[in-house]
């Protein structure tokens, strides 16, 4: 990524899309054969033969009619998966999204130039909001270099998602709003939401056909930061996006009945660039512990964060930063390209704006203000307190593994990624007694719109050397063995999955073909071993790799009784 961003390139973002390859359909026989094998460390003898009996039945019988199905679907389509994925995975989903859905990750600013300082949170955020800017005008002059993998150029589209995006809550099924439009398509929204204290503020960033420079957004963010601690706080119409889906739907219904008034303001937040969050508490950070931070970033004050849009850009007090993004339009490493773009601009310039300090005579902010009665406020209020029950229910730590690194991994011929994914099933063995059903990120973007594949890191290899590891009669040698095999098993599932031939997406699509078709849910959904082994998101490791910077992200585990385990491993620490 770092060669990525340096590059000035002729190359234009978006300009291979139309010739990316179309996601693939696996073959039936290869992905119930990986899925049996992905149920052996969960089952006894007995469970496993009643599995099998069960895929072979599959395979023979309905599987291989609704694999017919998929394989037309496929024809059709560029990605068979991309509109059921985005509906499964995240619009159809109906618990409160903003807790258990977004990811949200702390900038590293403070490892360098802006240490933790109270009073800074205005100047700061007027320099990283600018750089944000910076970036969104390239991504509009589609000059944001392509992604690759050695030549071969990675999907793009997600990009597209990043500024003024947002989902909007519907009774059974969420949408997705996406007003940005590259300079070449058109007119694209350049305002952005401030919010402070339960109240909220927009303001163009564009003024005479130029980006809005530090001072001038100083001049704006120090206008509403005043406003806001001098007068009474705003109602908090954000936290009802903090909200069970349906109950939030509702509440917007009423809200736009109110008054038609209120649906203009809802929009202008929607079409946003992004919003910008003020937080009045100062999180403890430091570069060993980044616990209390992440803590304020994803269980935060829910009145000044729009759940629901792509990019909430958050300021704290003591001048430290973070994000907190909706999921639905985009994975994290967009998240992480960005936010390494305005980290390393930072750097760059010793945390200072070097500029000119000429303020030009631009418009002041304008306050949205919604029209509310006793209902809206009860509604914010019961947002509130059932965001802040499930929030205490987490447990986060955050902290530096500072031994060693890449650097020692790679130097003894193991690759880093694979290396914390077994130390994590070793730990969880350990910990636990029995293996964990673990799921790490794959990404399949080499392929039109391709999003991620699910890795499954407990593998048999990955537990037999657990065991060998916790058995004090196993020599060394042995062990050192047991481990290179779980690394080679890891290493070729992760290369298949990436290739599109990974299993856990295809058993989704065979299943919603069913669901579409009127058909009865097949014996091998409801199969106990199923779920016990992760199936239909019981994973209870919820795994990723967040990449080889200084970015760092989070998101809540799966399940209830689960671990969310995101970690980034750079030369010398994890």
């Amino acid at each position: 990524m770092e060669n990525q961003l340096a590059k000035s390139t002729e190359e234009r973002t978006f300009q291979y899309q139309d010739s990316l390859p179309s996601l693939p359909v696996p073959s039936l026989e290869e992905s119930l054969k990986k899925y049996l094998e992905s149920v052996k460390p969960f089952a006894n003898q007995e469970e496993y033969k009643k599995t099998e009996e069960i895929v072979q039945k599959f395979q023979s019988g309905i599987g291989e009619k609704l694999h017919q199905k998929l394989l037309e679907r496929a024809k059709g389509k560029r990605n068979w998966l991309e509109e059921w994925w985005l509906n499964v995975a995240y619009l159809d989903v109906r618990i409160p999204s903003q807790l258990n859905v977004n990811f949200a990750g702390p900038a590293a600013h403070f490892e360098h130039y802006w240490p933790p300082k109270e009073g800074t949170q205005l100047e700061r955020g007027s320099i990283t909001l600018w750089h944000n800017l910076n970036y969104w005008q390239l991504l509009r002059k589609e000059k944001v270099p392509v992604h690759k993998v050695g030549n071969t150029p990675l999907d793009m589209n997600q990009f597209r998602m990043l500024f003024s995006t947002c989902k909007v809550p519907g009774i059974t099924r969420d949408s997705i709003m996406n007003y940005f439009r590259t300079e070449s398509e058109g007119r694209s929204p350049n305002h952005i939401v401030v919010l402070c204290r339960g109240r909220a503020f927009v303001f163009d960033v564009i003024h005479e056909g130029c980006l809005v420079t530090p001072p001038e957004l100083l001049r704006q963010l120090t206008y509403i930061h005043k406003k806001c601690h001098s007068e009474p706080d705003g109602p908090g119409i954000a936290a009802l996006t903090s909200e069970e889906r349906t109950r939030w739907a509702k509440a917007r219904e009423y809200l736009i009945g109110l008054d038609p008034e209120n649906l203009a303001l809802l929009e202008k937040i929607q079409s946003s660039l992004l919003v910008y969050s003020m937080e009045d508490s100062s999180p403890h950070v430091t570069p060993e512990d980044y616990s209390e931070i992440i803590a304020a970033i994803l269980i935060g004050d829910p009145t000044v964060r729009w759940g629901d849009k792509s990019y909430n850009l958050i300021s704290f007090s003591n001048g430290v930063f973070g994000c907190n993004c909706d999921h639905a339009p985009f994975d994290a490493m967009i998240m992480v390209n960005i936010s390494y773009y305005v980290d390393e601009k930072i750097f760059q310039n010793e945390g200072r704006w070097k500029g000119s300090e000429k303020v030009r005579d631009i418009p002041l902010p304008e306050e949205l203000i919604f029209i509310v009665d006793e209902k809206v406020l009860n509604d914010i209020n019961q947002a509130k307190a059932q965001y802040l029950r499930e929030a205490s229910d987490l447990q986060i730590a955050a902290y530096a593994f500072t031994s060693f690194g890449k650097k020692l991994t790679k130097n003894k011929m193991l690759h880093p990624d694979t290396f914390i994914q077994l130390a994590l099933q070793l730990a969880y063995y350990r910990l636990h007694g029995h293996p964990g059903c673990c799921y790490e990120t794959a990404m399949t973007r080499h392929f039109y719109h391709g999003r991620t594949e699910t890795m499954r890191s407990c593998t048999v290899e990955a537990v037999r050397w657990c065991q060998s590891m916790q058995d004090p009669s196993v020599n060394l040698r042995e062990r050192q063995q047991k481990m290179l095999q779980a690394f080679a098993k890891h290493n070729k599932m992760m290369k298949d999955c990436s290739a599109g031939k990974g299993f856990d997406r295809h058993l989704l699509g065979l299943l919603l073909i069913a669901k579409e078709e009127g058909l009865p849910v097949p014996e091998l959904f409801t199969d106990p071993l199923f779920s016990k082994s992760g199936g239909g998101g019981n994973f209870v490791l919820s795994t990723s790799l967040v990449g080889y910077l200084r970015v760092q992200g989070v998101v809540v585990p799966m399940v209830h009784n689960g671990y969310g385990f995101f970690y980034h491993i750079r030369d010398d620490r994890c």
